[in-house]
């Protein structure tokens, strides 16, 4: 099929939405950040079972090599990503960490072009250095040249650069794989790797408050289920770079809800950055030329 059901910008976001969500959601928990991320892929992986055995079981029959090791290097990405943004949510304000993780254009351009020969155009690389900014500029304020919070900034960047690796993997076996198949096969990877972390950190399993498997249980079913399985889907039809960009909303959202839940400040330069991210991302989604047809076929 190729052409997708519907645009898939609408997914995209929301996608972004649904991921704003996260570092919210993460905060909420006691736990350790390894068993945070490998309940939040288990729950995920549950959820999809029923889906992948009854109609798509039979797909993993047609995976070839190339794909099963792209899969499992997304996974084991995906899994250390979590584990490092989580960490850097202990040492870091949510403004920063959510800033520093989305800077996927960074890497996913440089990705895409070595990877699949992408061409930027000046747009492109226009609209996601605007957006960049925006992103930035939410945080300044926050930012410390001190200890624990210059360490959870790195912590927050490393991961920024493997959830672009999970995204670039994936851009290539999604085109062969159906949803379902890919995201179950790669967070049933990513939980493996997770449970293997978890059990030579040395965390602990359990027990935890209800209010624990509460926030374990909306972290994959909305950041996860309706959040990166979406881009997933959305991977078929469109460039990491297009996911990439429109991740950057995800700063603006998470700052907003932080304000509301934690009552971390919003202070000038992150509601002025915020306008910036959504500058850099409209003038990346609008179609420039059919704009200006569209004004001339009125004139006319």
């Amino acid at each position: 099929m190729n052409k997708p059901p519907i645009h898939p910008y609408i997914p995209i976001i929301i996608g972004v939405i649904t991921v704003s969500l996260s570092a919210i959601f993460v905060k909420l928990t006691s736990s350790d950040s390894g068993v945070t991320a490998f309940y939040r892929m288990l729950f995920s992986v549950v959820v999809l079972a029923p889906a992948f055995f009854a109609r798509h079981r039979h797909e993993l029959k047609l995976m070839q090599k190339r794909d099963w090791l792209f899969s499992a290097i997304a996974g084991v990405f995906l899994a250390f990503h979590f584990i490092l943004w989580f960490e850097s949510l202990n040492y870091t304000s949510v403004a920063s960490s959510t800033v520093l993780v989305t800077l996927q254009p960074l890497f996913a351009f440089a990705g895409t072009y070595f990877f699949f020969k992408e061409r930027m155009t000046f747009k492109t690389l226009l609209s996601g250095a605007i957006a960049i900014a925006g992103s930035i500029l939410i945080s300044w304020g926050d930012f410390r040249v001190s200890g624990q919070a210059l360490y959870g900034d790195m912590l927050a960047l490393i991961a920024c650069a493997l959830i672009t690796g999970y995204l670039l993997f994936g851009q290539d076996v999604r085109k062969r794989l159906t949803l379902v198949t890919y995201t179950f096969v790669v967070y049933s990877i990513s939980t493996i790797a997770l449970f293997f972390y978890v059990l030579l950190k040395g965390e602990q399993f359990g027990p935890y408050p209800a209010s624990d498997w509460f926030w374990f249980a909306l972290l994959a079913i909305l950041p996860n289920l309706f959040g990166h399985s979406l881009f997933n889907w959305a991977l078929r039809w469109v460039s990491t770079n297009v996911i990439s960009i429109a991740i950057l909303f995800e700063p603006v959202g998470a700052a907003i809800l932080a304000y509301y839940v934690f009552g971390e400040k919003l202070i000038a330069t992150q509601v002025a950055g915020g306008l910036v991210v959504l500058a850099g991302i409209i003038l990346f989604v609008v179609d420039g030329r059919k704009i200006r047809k569209l004004f001339l076929a009125k004139r006319a």
